[in-house]
């Protein structure tokens, strides 16, 4: 396995960051002893890093998965939380399931500015009080916005940066590729750890998966990228492309040959709240049932957890 240390934080993690969303709830909704496999298979390869987030409903696999396990994992996690009250919920809640006395790197959960992240300031002062305690390793946020990753770059209490990021720019929302990678390149000069997300585009880059996936592990500007695996041949695939080695050709086709969708259950009475939560505007409400718009579609499946009936599921 490749390593890298996490801008000035004290994280050496490797240079693939296991993605936890897809085997969860939000997506293919594996049994905890599925996923549980799953990660051990990335533990065993040597992948020490792992992403989460308080939304995705993965703490129970990474939790199971960890026990027993005797090497140093780091675990980075998101909540959504703007106040101090909520951030507190958010923290206890991830270091119960996670069975951690201690969360590695705690983010706010997709910032799109300057702004946004002022407005959750509140809950960045009790992350920074939970760190002085030993609670919080690291301070970061997340974002598919240029406008975020310019401000967190400047705010010295922000450690971690997790942005956007892919070989055509799919899915930033306020800018082009090269504007994303220029204000990187300002963040990680000023020694801040970078982990990108959505390399395949969030499966739009499917048909060009290796391509892009050795493009996102060889950015200078990125210490991990996080990708979201939900199957033991996928995990030994995205290693052995990594370390710039063939996969099996079975492991090749389980991954290759399967195409991803976001599914709307023909009970969907088109509330409308998945549409308004879409970042990516891919959702609209057409004859009272939700459509997508394939192109705009990322696949991250955050929509999902709008619907109260379950009707939407990335499969």
């Amino acid at each position: 396995m490749k390593y890298a240390r996490l801008g000035k934080t004290p994280f050496v993690v490797s240079k693939i960051c296991f993605g936890a969303l897809p085997m969860g709830p939000l997506q293919s909704n594996l049994s905890i002893s599925e996923g549980k496999e799953v990660i051990r298979t990335a533990l065993e390869l040597g992948i020490n890093f792992i992403d989460t987030a308080q939304t995705y409903g993965t703490y129970p696999y990474i939790s199971a998965a960890l026990k027993g396990w005797n090497q140093d994992v780091v675990i980075a996690t998101k909540s959504y939380a703007y106040t101090r009250e909520d951030m507190a919920r958010s923290l206890e809640d991830a270091r119960k399931s996670l069975d951690r006395d201690k969360i590695d790197i705690f983010e706010l959960h997709e910032q799109e500015s300057a702004l946004t992240i002022k407005g959750h300031w509140e809950a960045v002062e009790y992350l920074l009080e939970a760190k002085a305690k030993g609670m919080v390793g690291a301070v970061g946020i997340s974002t598919h916005a240029v406008d975020a990753v310019r401000a967190a770059a400047n705010i010295a209490e922000i450690e971690v940066i997790h942005p956007l990021l892919n070989m055509q720019g799919l899915g930033i929302l306020d800018g082009t590729l090269e504007e994303m990678i220029e204000v990187l390149r300002l963040a990680a000069s000023k020694g801040k750890g970078i982990y990108g997300m959505k390399a395949i585009g969030g499966g739009n880059l499917a048909g060009q998966v290796k391509e892009a996936l050795i493009w996102a592990f060889n950015l200078d500007i990125v210490h991990s990228f996080a990708v979201g695996m939900k199957s033991e041949a996928e995990v030994r695939v995205n290693v052995d492309w990594l370390l710039e080695q063939e996969p099996s050709m079975e492991d090749l086709k389980k991954v290759l040959f399967r195409k991803k969708a976001l599914h709307i259950e023909e009970w969907c009475l088109g509330c409308g709240k998945c549409a308004k939560l879409c970042p990516q505007q891919a959702l609209s409400i057409v004859n009272k049932k939700t459509v997508v718009d394939e192109k705009k579609c990322l696949l991250c499946g955050y929509c999902a957890r709008a619907c109260r009936d379950f009707c939407i599921k990335v499969i």
